[in-house]
């Protein structure tokens, strides 16, 4: 990239409206996940969680019978380093044993056709980890493997095409829907990706999971999946403040 194409960068989200044209938006909803150990009893976890008034979900680990995990989301990187690290250092939290390698931060981002990017990137994903309607959730990280990198941007779009359609077959049966995270640069295991399944029961989700494996992406294109966190939300909240 030359001097004068980086005086020119641009970094907005970029979606295509009604007439055709193009659309930007500088506003990307951050989301961050992390579970932990030694917590046979939840109550006193949620009681912290409304005090704090923080937007988020709080699941529990079907995998581990003391185990929890908090998703919390904002558009300021810095609430996680001030609200959220506050929080995590004292009582209840700090008394919990953390699981770093189930930690995942990632940004909303647009394929570059959305009609509408805040829909997209903000309220969607903040309606879907806090609706009551769908509580059960299957989180992991991806990293592609090199040779999609190397294939056409035509090409490209054929695998990703194949692999959303199974997400959207079970987005209109009501089956389960995702949420879709960059987190290049963002992860210390230097994934590309974090994705959320969220559903009304846990086995479709599994069954996404397990028909995404016959696609081209998941088997020729894919480094490495995971580690997976399984769990059901016991508490869910989001606040009216969209930039805290």
């Amino acid at each position: 990239m030359s001097e004068n194409d980086l005086e020119h960068l641009d970094i907005n989200e970029k979606g295509r409206g009604q007439d055709g044209q193009t659309i930007f938006s500088d506003r990307r909803l951050f989301m961050q996940f992390m579970a932990f150990g030694g917590c046979p009893e939840p109550s006193a976890l949620i009681a912290a969680l409304e005090d704090a008034g923080i937007p988020g979900a709080l699941y529990e680990d079907i995998n581990d019978p003391q185990g929890v995990a908090l998703l919390t989301f904002s558009e300021t990187p810095d609430f996680f380093l001030t609200t959220v690290r506050r929080l995590l250092n004292r009582p209840p939290f700090s008394e919990l044993t953390p699981k770093p390698e189930y930690t995942m931060l990632g940004r909303t981002y647009a394929l570059g056709y959305e009609p509408d990017l805040e829909e997209m990137l903000i309220d969607r994903p903040r309606r879907r980890v806090t609706s009551p309607e769908w509580p059960w959730a299957i989180w992991y990280p991806l990293r592609r493997a090199g040779s999609f990198e190397q294939l056409s941007a035509q090409e490209q779009r054929v695998i990703l095409m194949e692999h959303g359609g199974i997400g959207r077959a079970y987005g209109r049966a009501g089956l389960g829907t995702d949420i879709r995270l960059a987190c290049h640069g963002l992860d210390k295991n230097d994934n590309d990706f974090v994705v959320g399944l969220i559903g009304p029961e846990l086995y479709p989700l599994s069954s996404i999971v397990q028909r995404m494996r016959k696609t081209k992406q998941t088997s020729l294109h894919l480094e490495r999946l995971g580690p997976f966190f399984a769990g059901k939300a016991i508490w869910q909240k989001d606040v009216t403040d969209r930039r805290q």
